[in-house]
């Protein structure tokens, strides 16, 4: 089992970067693939972007690619979302998520509390 905490979520300009740290607890975290999924206000829960457990392999919603990307490292058992060129519709809550094994967009089976993202424009 492991347990994750997500931070670094706030307001920030559009064009702007955020870097959302997500730690895990647990002593087998490199088996675990891992992910970031957000909700946007009023909508549904979102894939946005998923590592292998190595770190080796990375996936990526299209709306993110070339702008987000996803990082872990197995030693710290932390992962990473580092955002750039952020827009007003990458306005969500963002949350982290793990899975055992073969990484996928979903079916992850545990996941952070969320933390909130806001782009002004």
């Amino acid at each position: 089992q492991v347990m994750l905490v997500e931070a670094g979520g706030g307001l920030v300009q559009a064009g702007g970067s955020l870097r959302l740290p997500c730690a895990a607890s647990g002593r087998t975290f490199s088996t675990y693939a891992i992910a970031w999924f957000r909700q946007p206000p009023g909508e549904e829960r979102e894939f946005v972007a998923a590592v292998t457990t190595g770190g080796v392999g990375t996936y990526y919603a299209d709306s993110v690619k070339g702008r987000l990307t996803i990082s872990r490292d197995n030693a710290k058992n932390t992962m990473c979302l580092q955002m750039n060129s952020l827009k007003p519709e990458d306005t969500a809550v963002y949350y982290c998520a793990a899975r055992l094994g073969v990484v996928t967009t979903n079916q992850y089976e545990y996941w952070g509390q969320g933390t909130h993202v806001t782009v002004s424009s």
